[in-house]
């Protein structure tokens, strides 16, 4: 699903999006951005790029963090929930994982997880990408956009 499909499902519902970016690094948001009249939907991003952040400025649970690191399926969905909330958002979208070219946490680079919270709770989706640095970072943002469609539809 496009940007300016998931905008337009948005502004269908009268609703808004608040977008949590990692290994994405703002990818999402410039996206839904080139999307002229975004405006109307689309209230802003935080990329917490740094671990820390997440718990700082989306209010990821700290212990959360220490036990399992920033990659992992429930900081991917305290991410959207905090952004969601913070930024005063009807849905909130995140991505979190490992674009390369090292692992981390403990995860392979290719290790992505996605989620999509809204009015009626949270959907979690999990990747195994292939490929390098750059196209593992947009399939991750393609992906996101899809789920956000599905969430949007249901």
């Amino acid at each position: 699903m496009t940007a300016a499909e998931v905008l337009r499902l948005l502004d269908e519902r009268g609703s808004t999006l608040a977008v949590a970016e990692s290994l994405t690094g703002g990818l999402v948001a410039a996206e839904l951005t080139g999307v002229p009249g975004a405006s109307r939907t689309f209230r802003g991003s935080v990329t917490a790029y740094a671990t820390a952040l997440k718990h700082e400025l989306l209010g990821v649970d700290a212990a959360l963090l220490s036990a399992r690191g920033a990659v992992d399926p429930q900081v991917a969905r305290e991410m959207a929930e905090g952004v969601r909330g913070r930024l005063g958002a009807d849905w909130g979208a995140a991505t979190t994982g490992v674009a390369g070219p090292d692992p981390q946490d403990g995860q392979p680079v290719g290790t992505v997880f996605l989620a999509v919270a809204g009015p009626g709770g949270a959907t979690v989706s999990a990747l195994r990408l292939s490929g390098d640095r750059t196209e593992i970072r947009q399939t991750s943002v393609a992906a996101v956009l899809d789920l956000l469609g599905t969430c949007l539809r249901t």
